[in-house]
């Protein structure tokens, strides 16, 4: 009898995984599935990415106060606001960009982008359009719907998602309903804006700029236009083909509020994302939206570049931030190095190596890496409006230095899954930063070293990776380097102003090391 009890144990199912193996593997195919999770962003301010096709057709639409410049001319500050018009002079300043444009070059974004994102093309007065004439409907000088649609068509036939600029803190003063508003307060408007002699001019204006009403968002009706109701501008523009939001000036429109029209986005669109402008340290900012411009981590990457914080301040601050945050949040936060608010990449960082490797912490540290247009050029580009020049389509050469650089980032992410989704953990180095990227997947764990100083180390650091096999091969994605891990240490030597990503070399599945790990 005990020998049959003894056989019958042996023939007995094998064990399933680890529970917490389970939910890991279950996790990790969450995020394959979440588009927000990981992807590489494209930053295009439509007025300034493509010379029009047609300028003639639509000349009249820049008729004075604006002024239509040629291509090559570069932006430049203007005369401070009048009363006639509230806005600085350059903010009336146009190259005449269109959606047609953007569409002629959707296989320049598609090779290096998942993501399109789009600087607000809804009807305003200036360039920037931050001041909403018509939250509804497309600016007349970039198209019209059937140029919007062809665009979320075009960008549907290469899987890529498109992701609009939602600006619903304030408006411009041209707006219809703030004029209809300003008529008196029997104006059913009235309490969509705030009126008062305390404010100057009579009303208040974002940063006291006369052009920008602030919208009162505390009323329920206004929020319910905006984007509670079924026919709300959030849900029309979803259900026309965007797939998400940015929010202009999130941290303005508060935790509650983003919390409501996050949830509103869901319910209109499921699987759509809405991420918001933040100014801050990312905790807690997470819990009221999918996501966040993570403006924090990119500002934190161009610090660390020029040796503003130690890389063992780095490694702690950066475990600090996913314990804080939570990592799904953070991987589906935008890591921002430039945009149309600051000084292009280039302008930040003139030195050629430190930029590569401020880069390539942006495409290896949890998060979305988020491309301004024409800094994968090296474009410069001052303060505002500098950073918003026309896009340099002659720098579009096979033997552009910063071209290729990108290209060779965005090769590595697609390829590396861990990457995109993995988790993270920091390692404890000296003078080299250093952490993991990891899935459930044991062949998947890469581990990235990064040295910011002028000078050659070699560091010893402990990989704290119970899947990683002692005599393990590993191989840099970006040099072909390779070196081995010795009982979850490894001694590695980078040069100054370098970037290792090392992943398990193929050396490993032959040796048979992993043959009982999970896809090993």
């Amino acid at each position: 009898m005990i020998a049959i009890l003894a056989l019958a144990g042996m023939l007995s199912p094998a064990p399933t995984l680890a529970p917490v193996l389970e939910d890991r593997v279950a996790t990790m195919r969450r995020r394959d599935a979440d588009w927000r999770v990981g992807p590489i962003v494209y930053q295009v301010f439509v007025d300034r990415f493509v010379p029009p096709a047609n300028l003639e057709a639509k000349r009249a639409l820049y008729a004075a106060p604006r002024r239509l410049m040629t291509w090559d001319q570069e932006p430049q500050p203007g005369r401070p606001p009048t009363p006639e018009t509230g806005v600085w002079s350059h903010e009336l300043d146009f190259w005449g960009g269109d959606l047609p444009g953007v569409r002629s070059k959707l296989d320049h974004v598609a090779a290096l982008a998942d993501v399109l994102y789009l600087n607000p093309i809804h009807s305003a007065w200036t360039n920037h359009k931050y001041d909403a004439t018509d939250w509804g409907e497309i600016a007349p000088e970039y198209g019209t719907w059937a140029d919007y649609r062809g665009l979320v068509g075009d960008l549907k036939k290469r899987r890529m998602r498109l992701v609009l600029d939602g600006v619903f803190n304030h408006c411009g003063r041209a707006n219809p309903l703030f004029k209809e508003a300003q008529t008196g307060p029997a104006s059913k408007y009235r309490d969509w804006f705030y009126f008062g002699t305390s404010y100057p001019g009579g009303y208040r204006a974002w940063a006291r700029v006369p052009n920008l009403p602030e919208v009162n968002l505390e009323n329920k009706a206004t929020r319910d236009y905006l984007w509670n109701r079924p026919d709300s501008i959030v849900a029309k523009w979803l259900k026309e083909g965007a797939d998400g939001w940015r929010l202009d000036v999130a941290h303005e429109i508060g935790p509650e509020y983003l919390a409501e029209l996050t949830q509103a986005a869901h319910a209109h669109k499921k699987g759509s994302l809405v991420i918001g402008e933040v100014w801050n340290y990312p905790a807690g900012w997470t819990d009221a939206m999918d996501g966040l411009l993570n403006v924090f981590l990119g500002r934190f990457i161009v610090d660390y570049t020029h040796g503003v914080l130690t890389s063992r301040q780095a490694a702690v601050a950066l475990q600090q931030l996913v314990q804080d945050c939570g990592v799904e949040p953070l991987l589906r936060s935008w890591i921002v190095l430039a945009n149309h608010d600051t000084a292009r990449l280039a302008t930040q960082i003139p030195d050629a190596e430190e930029r590569r490797f401020a880069q390539t912490l942006q495409f290896v540290l949890p998060g979305a890496p988020m491309i301004y247009y024409g800094d994968e050029l090296g474009m410069p580009g001052g303060d505002d409006p500098r950073q918003r020049g026309s896009m340099k389509w002659d720098k579009v050469r096979e033997d552009n230095a910063d071209l290729a650089w990108t290209r060779k980032l965005v090769a590595m992410r697609r390829k590396v899954r861990a990457l995109r989704v993995g988790d993270f953990r920091a390692m404890v180095g000296e003078k080299l930063l250093g952490f993991l990227r990891t899935t459930e997947k044991a062949l998947e764990g890469t581990i990235v070293v990064a040295n910011p100083t002028d000078a050659p180390v070699t560091e010893a650091m402990v990989v704290p990776d119970p899947t990683l096999m002692g005599y393990t091969l590993l191989k840099d994605e970006l040099s072909g380097e390779k070196l081995r891990v010795f009982t979850g240490v490894i001694r590695v030597s980078v040069p100054p102003r370098t970037v290792r990503v090392l992943t398990i070399d193929e050396e490993a599945i032959g040796r048979g090391q992993y043959k009982r790990m999970k896809d090993g």
